[in-house]
């Protein structure tokens, strides 16, 4: 009876409300998933806040003692508060000079609508050529500044320069909490930031133009850059909750447009970071809808760059569009595999070849029909630069001898290794590379990896953040070893080295005792600090010796030639020279030239070139068809380029014009030409015939020699 009766009690049981059935069943889950006694101790989630609160204060003191200490150096080498306008001006050099001076044409405007009117419209700058300011020199720093400095008041409380240089320096101090931050996001320690915060100032010189060229636009750029690559980096774990996951594509989303509209050349950067997360993509199976949330980005901030910065056709027929492009179709034209198996395999092999495929076409068919001139100097720059192509083009070759675009030196590496950066950073890289490559071994032979990896898991190559930024090193790493100037944004990438202090859990990947990994934290916590001290030793000295010597900018000959200007030259007068004076003469004196220091522009090169030709060995008739042709009235030349003693030989100025003259053998087989003129900035100051038919000296110094160009040519014997 009872065996017969137990099927019915079963059946009124399942007869019960699904409603009701799914609460029951809820709550039992919900008392099974979370007990009671397994819930987070109070003093545990203090000891979290208080961890989290101390390393954000310490993320934020770092930045504004960063920001604070290059103001005060910058106090103390310029002695710039006991300067003249005119002399802290001077301290602007080359291209920096022409940046502040538009910065000064703004405040000087009647309104912002008007000064950006005259900014994209210029034709005061240059002779005979009207340009767009804004969109060839990424003059957007300089119209926020202006007015920032407008709206706050701030015209009533500190001088126009300060405010500029100060903007700056918060910049930078931004730029450190950032690394900082990125750095406690990979070790999960807030001692690793502060690591990262010393060997960045401790290289300084390696890390940051910003003491010599304030105005530069990376260092507008970079601090945005580096706060990207912190957002990312949080975007990439894998345990990141939802809140935490909004914030950092917020962030991400924000920065990356203001990087793509400070810099002109930070798509080129993005591109290097596109790479990068296609690779991870290809690397990790659980990461694809947030690489591609990434890609998106990209493509909003392109297009909306397009639009604000007067449709410019760089952005149209740069490479990161052509590969974002040619991700998004890859993506549509995936196959759903199972994970593992041998198709897979093969479809990412053919997913790889697409991409690249898919980007080089998308690339060609762009630049067929998007009209563009921009950068197309680089391409040839860097065929001649890996020895593709050969040239005798004097612009060419003058990029080819700065020293920013030649290989590191010797020194280079001394300093990184002097200051413990560099052997660190290659053991940290090797281990991480050596676990990403066991993650792809173990994903050859098919098997799973974890849905999510954590510090205490040890398997650091599984993480996507430390695959993403194992990559982006190598790629930056590897163009700073070619090109000099790229190390200031290879260089801060340190963070990474942090990841040392976290690879103690190699030593029992989860199996190993108790004791050993109370050791690991215990070393984990002590190798920073070792490090900083030792650090702070050695380099805190040399850092306050800097502050405390008290520098001064001299430069009396540069200052005499611009009061001169000032006083003695018509204001309609065009002055011609080398484009670094020229940029100096433009902030100083707001009279027009015939050249600038900026290299994006084809016309503005050729202008260089032309007017670089005072220097070599040609006729006083050639040289005065050349001024007279750009319209300059005075021509300065500079005794520095004319008796210029180079260490390099054949890279100074004067050589290069005789190699692009055909007046010096370069190369084996070529013919020598040999000139009857001798060097014109030498014969134009012995002052006789026909020299003084075409040139009047009306000013000189130990430095430098004015001449009037004669607008009627009077031949004398």
């Amino acid at each position: 009876i009872l065996e017969e009766e137990r099927p019915p009690v079963e059946l009124r049981q399942r007869k019960k409300p699904k409603s009701s059935e799914n609460k029951e069943s809820a709550k039992e889950e919900k008392i099974s998933d979370i007990p009671a006694p397994e819930r987070v101790p109070k003093h545990v989630l203090f000891q979290r806040f208080a961890k989290i609160f101390i390393g954000c204060l310490a993320a934020v003191t770092s930045g504004m003692m960063y920001a604070l200490y290059l103001s005060a150096y910058h106090e103390r080498k310029f002695w710039f508060s006991n300067r003249q306008e005119l002399e802290r001006e001077i301290t602007f050099q080359g291209d920096s000079a022409i940046y502040y001076s538009y910065y000064k044409d703004m405040l000087k405007a009647p309104s912002f609508e008007r000064g950006v009117y005259e900014l994209t419209h210029n034709n005061k700058t240059v002779s005979l050529k009207t340009i767009n300011a804004v969109q060839q020199m990424s003059l957007y720093p300089e119209l926020i500044a202006s007015v920032l400095y407008q709206a706050t008041g701030s015209n009533e409380i500190i001088e126009p320069v300060y405010f500029y240089i100060g903007i700056v320096f918060g910049l930078q101090g931004i730029y450190v909490t950032a690394l900082f931050v990125t750095s406690w996001l990979m070790s999960g320690t807030w001692l690793a930031g502060m690591l990262t915060v010393a060997w960045f100032i401790i290289n300084r010189v390696d890390t940051t133009r910003i003491e010599y060229s304030i105005p530069l636009r990376e260092n507008w750029a970079l601090p945005y850059f580096a706060c990207q690559i912190a957002a990312l980096t949080g975007y990439l774990k894998s345990n990141l909750n939802t809140y935490g996951e909004r914030f950092c594509y917020l962030l991400m989303s924000a920065s990356t447009y203001t990087f793509m509209m400070m810099w002109e050349y930070s798509h080129y950067l993005l591109f290097l970071q596109a790479i990068s997360l296609f690779l991870l993509d290809i690397f990790s199976l659980k990461q694809n809808d947030k690489v591609y949330e990434v890609y998106k980005i990209y493509i909003f901030s392109l297009f909306l760059g397009y639009l604000l910065q007067f449709e410019n056709p760089a952005l149209l027929v740069s490479p990161l569009l052509s590969l974002v492009a040619a991700l998004m179709l890859a993506k549509c034209l995936q196959l759903n595999v199972k994970k593992g198996s041998f198709v897979a395999k093969i479809i990412k092999v053919i997913n790889f070849y697409l991409v690249c495929t898919l980007t080089i076409t998308l690339n060609i068919i762009m630049k067929m029909f998007v009209p563009h001139k921009e950068n197309g100097h680089m391409l040839k720059f860097l065929e001649v630069k890996f020895g593709l192509n050969m040239t005798k083009n004097f612009t060419m070759n003058w990029l080819l001898c700065q020293e920013s675009l030649q290989a590191p030196s010797q020194d280079f590496f001394l300093r990184l290794t002097q200051s413990s950066l560099l052997p660190f950073y290659i053991l940290v890289l090797i281990i991480c590379f050596l676990s990403m490559l066991q993650v792809i071994f173990r994903r050859i032979n098919g098997k799973s990896l974890k849905e999510t990896v954590t510090l205490e898991d040890g398997r650091i190559g599984e993480r996507p953040e430390i695959i993403y930024h194992v990559i982006h090193t190598i790629l930056l790493g590897s163009l700073a070893m070619v090109i000099e100037g790229l190390k200031y944004i290879w260089i801060p990438y340190p963070a990474l080295a942090m990841l040392l202090l976290e690879l103690w859990d190699f030593f029992h990947f989860s199996r190993w005792a108790s004791s050993v990994r109370t050791v690991a934290l215990i070393l984990s916590m002590a190798v920073p600090t070792i490090i900083g001290l030792s650090l702070w030793k050695e380099f805190f000295p040399r850092l306050m010796t800097e502050l405390m010597e008290l520098q001064e900018f001299y430069d009396p000959d540069t200052v005499e030639l611009m009061t001169w200007i000032k006083r003695q030259a018509p204001v309609a007068a065009v002055f011609a020279g080398s484009p670094q004076l020229m940029g100096a003469i433009k902030l100083c004196t707001g009279w027009m030239v015939t050249s600038l220091p900026l290299y994006n522009d084809d016309d503005l090169l050729k202008r260089n070139e032309n007017i670089y030709q005072i220097y070599s060995k040609r006729s006083a008739e050639d040289i005065y068809k050349i001024l007279t042709s750009y319209k300059a009235n005075y021509l300065i030349v500079e005794d520095a380029i004319c008796n210029e003693v180079g260490t390099m030989r054949g890279c100074r100025v004067k050589d290069l014009l005789d190699i692009a003259n055909g007046h010096m053998v370069c190369e084996e087989g070529d013919k020598l030409t040999y000139s009857k003129y001798g060097r014109f900035c030498h014969e134009v100051k012995i002052n006789y015939s026909p020299y003084v038919n075409y040139f009047t000296r009306v000013y000189w110094n130990r430095s430098y020699f004015v001449y009037k160009i004669n607008t009627v040519i009077s031949f004398q014997s």
